[in-house]
């Protein structure tokens, strides 16, 4: 054993999450004390796992940085080391202007950073992983990189090409997970519709989630990221004859003017994209459809705006996230479009956009008074216990606040009954037996 400790601070999106659990289980491995805490810098070695996606991503991963550099200058750290996207997408520029990191790493090398820690790959443990969050949610990356040439994203000039991974090696991932406790299994991606072509010739999303099906102890199965265009339609089939597929689709479909999705170069248009959107609202009532939209892209003019505007108060989206674009060098928007679109204009459609979704959230939520909903308990807050239905992913979505006057256990399923709501959460009380579950 290594009389040494490391921590593991992770940025970003949920990919990196696993990027870093499993590097976590080779450090482990390798006889080093770990811990992934963004506030300790007491440890020997500190590695940051970085985003570079849009600008506030790499504004927070930079002053991270500077955080533990001024830390190592005041003799906590000894060696400070830099992975993942920002320094992938970056590293000259970083080495130039934060010299003071040991060595800085792009995406996709654990051999190499494991070589500079002194730890030799163990192939053995390439499918398990110490997770950094609740143990009874975790996520599951099906594939790396991506095919997609949206104009607007940097992702593939990242993070590569898509390679989707061997079902078998998923399946031994997700059953290793299960045995540690893990209920909620959510399957991520830059693209889960996509999964298979490069692999097997054909969309595999299905055969994929058949076989997690099979594993007993998992109450639910999450997607993430479905790309409009080549939608798996078999999804809505497996969606309805089986409940542990959460009715939750998330959808990105950045945009509904077909003038914007062809600057962006998506590959779908808005009758496509309304066609696809009204297919699940008919086969899957009351399943909930997220989507994120970008605002502001070069090329957006009021009309544009208008068109986007009227779509979220038509359609009524169960959750959505809105961004203001970002000119992200690497991309074809940046190097064939003018950045036209303000930023105190982008600031104030995505404000805009937001308030609108906010009204439709409070009447959606409050229609979900007096209805009894599954919900997991994901941690204790305060004076409430803080859970997810099937319809809310962790971290980004709604949730439902229930009294800790009740005897509930953080990773249970509980039957609650919904007593209240505000635009962008639940208030409920678990039902019978009261008796057992309340405090006296």
């Amino acid at each position: 054993m290594h009389n040494k400790k490391i921590n593991i601070v992770t940025l970003g999106c949920s990919k990196n999450t696993v990027d870093s659990e499993k590097l976590l289980k080779q450090i482990q491995a390798g006889g080093y004390s770990i811990v992934y805490d963004q506030a300790d810098i007491s440890a020997d070695i500190v590695i940051i796992n970085t985003c570079g996606f849009i600008n506030d991503a790499r504004e927070e991963s930079v002053d991270t940085i500077l955080r533990f550099v001024k830390a190592n200058r005041s003799g906590y750290n000894k060696k400070l080391y830099v992975i993942g996207c920002l320094s992938e997408r970056y590293m000259n520029a970083l080495k130039n202007e934060i010299p003071e990191v040991n060595k800085y790493f792009g995406v996709n090398n654990l051999k190499e950073i494991l070589q500079e820690l002194g730890i030799s790959l163990n192939k053995d443990l390439l499918s398990e992983r110490v997770i950094t969050g609740p143990h009874h949610y975790a996520y599951l990356k099906i594939s790396e990189g991506c095919d997609r040439s949206c104009a607007f994203c940097a992702i593939p000039s990242i993070r590569g090409k898509y390679i989707s991974r061997p079902v078998e090696e998923l399946i031994d991932e997700a059953q290793k997970l299960a045995v540690t406790g893990v209920k909620e299994l959510i399957l991520i991606a830059q693209d889960l519709s996509y999964y298979g072509l490069d692999l097997y010739g054909t969309q595999k999303l299905p055969e994929l989630i058949r076989e997690l099906l099979k594993i007993g102890s998992l109450e639910w199965i999450r997607l993430h990221y479905l790309y409009p265009a080549n939608f798996p339609q078999q999804l809505i089939t497996l969606m309805k004859e089986n409940p542990k597929i959460c009715r939750y689709i998330d959808i990105p479909v950045q945009h509904i003017s077909d003038k914007m999705l062809g600057l962006m170069k998506r590959s779908h248009n808005e009758k496509e994209t309304r066609e696809l959107l009204d297919t699940i609202r008919t086969e899957l009532p009351g399943a909930a459809i997220r989507t994120t939209l970008i605002t502001g892209h070069p090329g957006e003019t009021e009309e544009e705006y208008d068109k986007i505007k009227e779509f979220i108060t038509e359609f009524r989206f169960d959750r959505l996230g809105v961004f203001a674009y970002s000119h992200e060098e690497g991309t074809f928007s940046y190097d064939n479009y003018v950045d036209d679109v303000s930023e105190k204009i982008k600031e104030s459609r995505v404000a805009e956009l937001m308030a609108i979704q906010q009204t439709i959230s409070e009447e959606l939520n409050n229609s979900r008074t007096g209805k009894v909903l599954k919900v997991v308990i994901d941690r204790r807050e305060g004076e409430f216990f803080v859970g997810r239905t099937e319809y809310d992913s962790p971290e980004i979505d709604n949730e439902v606040l229930i009294s800790t006057e009740y005897h509930l256990i953080t990773g249970n399923f509980y039957d609650v009954y919904i007593t209240g709501s505000t635009d962008f959460d639940l208030f409920g009380e678990p039902v019978c037996p009261p008796s057992h579950l309340k405090g006296g």
